[in-house]
């Protein structure tokens, strides 16, 4: 299974360098977060150990029954999915980011533990860009007062924005989707608000539409299924 890792892995690294390369953007500035999904402990180490440093994961319970077997290897942890508020003290000692807050209630909660804990924590500010009802986050009205509202907390520091791209055969509505981000993220570092003027990264992008997103400006694309294969049950 190593070399099968190994392999994807390089396969996915060399694909986002040529989106760069095509968009005319340096590929160094474009990152790789890969979704662990269901995967085997084993499966994941072999990746990190194969040079993923960032790590994501969808589901509170997944984190939780693997980042502990995971803490003697050097990665960042990121959590990816929809994100209850009853659940925040029991992700938040296993990540650095959160990149799917959604609302202002789920921010404040975040901030209160991140402070019990005597640390900062990253987030990303959710957007629904493609208006689909089976995606979270915000609607790109509302996407300026969330980030306000993130950025007055002192125990969390906006990165920047993330979504997912528009489920559709049509690649020009995939690329409007990730393209209204992109407009959306630079409204919030040019407002003047506080703590948003840092928040430069765009999460955008994954295995099927990687290409798309890197074109539109993505800063990091989180990809599972190109070096796992599909989501086990």
């Amino acid at each position: 299974m190593t070399g099968d890792v190994r392999a994807r892995l390089a396969r996915i690294t060399a694909r986002i360098a040529a989106a760069a390369e095509a968009a005319g953007r340096d590929p160094g500035a474009v990152s790789l977060l890969l979704a662990v999904k269901t995967q085997p402990v084993g499966v994941v180490r072999e990746a990190v150990e194969a040079g993923a440093t960032v790590l994501g994961h969808n589901r509170a319970q997944e984190l939780l029954r693997t980042a502990p077997q995971l803490a003697d290897l050097p990665h960042e942890m990121h959590f990816i999915g929809h994100l209850q508020s009853n659940k925040v003290n029991q992700v938040l000692p296993w990540v650095s980011c959160v990149q799917s807050v959604d609302r202002a209630a789920l921010a404040t909660r975040l901030d209160n533990a991140a402070g019990r804990e005597g640390r900062v924590v990253d987030v990303f500010a959710q957007v629904n860009t493609s208006g689909e009802s089976t995606k979270f986050g915000v609607p790109p009205q509302e996407t300026l007062p969330l980030t306000f509202a993130i950025g007055a907390l002192p125990n969390l520091r906006l990165r920047g924005l993330m979504t997912i791209g528009a489920s559709s055969p049509d690649p020009a509505v995939v690329r409007a989707s990730f393209a209204h981000l992109a407009d959306l993220r630079d409204a919030v570092a040019a407002s003047g608000a506080p703590g948003t003027a840092e928040a430069r990264e765009l999460s955008m992008g994954m295995s099927g539409d990687l290409e798309l997103a890197v074109a539109a400006g993505s800063t990091m694309v989180r990809v599972g299924t190109a070096v796992f294969g599909p989501r086990e049950a």
